[in-house]
């Protein structure tokens, strides 16, 4: 089930990305809500906000890394938590998604530009949404866990077992 996940992400990234690629010249924009959401035809060499750009083999290990980690941890932790697989699933879609522009394209292609209250804020694509997504939900299963784990250590009137 959260391979799924993976592989909608990852197929839904590469279709907009090959859109955008296929019918919008580097640097095009199109204007979705004025002032708010465009889609813009941007290539990224490096990592969110173009940070350590032209550093293709540090992604590559560390990406490897990062989806070896992945599949571990749906394998070995995610059962009977369908959250943590759901976050998993998401992060794993989104790291391929962008791994596959990085060896094959040599650069990410980017395209979701949004203003939030006039920031503009730096263009993504579905990948990285992915990624953030499934980090958010990650943060929200952790904290149910703790809670859970709290609740449980203290019992309903908060004394210790």
């Amino acid at each position: 089930m959260y391979y799924i996940i993976a592989i909608i992400v990852i197929l839904l990234d590469q279709l907009t990305k090959w859109m955008i690629v296929k019918n919008m010249e580097a640097g095009e924009s199109i204007t979705i809500i004025k002032d708010f959401l465009y889609i813009t035809s941007h290539r990224n060499r490096g990592a969110a906000w173009g940070i350590l750009e032209g550093q293709m083999w540090f992604f590559y290990i560390i990406t490897v890394i990062v989806i070896v980690a992945l599949i571990y941890y749906i394998q070995m932790a995610a059962k009977g938590k369908p959250l943590l697989g759901i976050s998993l699933g998401l992060m794993l879609g989104g790291a391929i998604g962008n791994f596959i522009d990085r060896v094959f394209r040599k650069e990410v292609v980017d395209f979701i530009n949004t203003y939030i209250f006039s920031y503009d804020f730096p263009i993504f694509n579905i990948a990285d949404s992915a990624l953030v997504i499934g980090v958010a939900v990650l943060i929200i299963e952790m904290y149910r866990e703790e809670r859970e784990a709290k609740k449980n250590a203290h019992g309903e009137n908060g004394n210790y077992h």
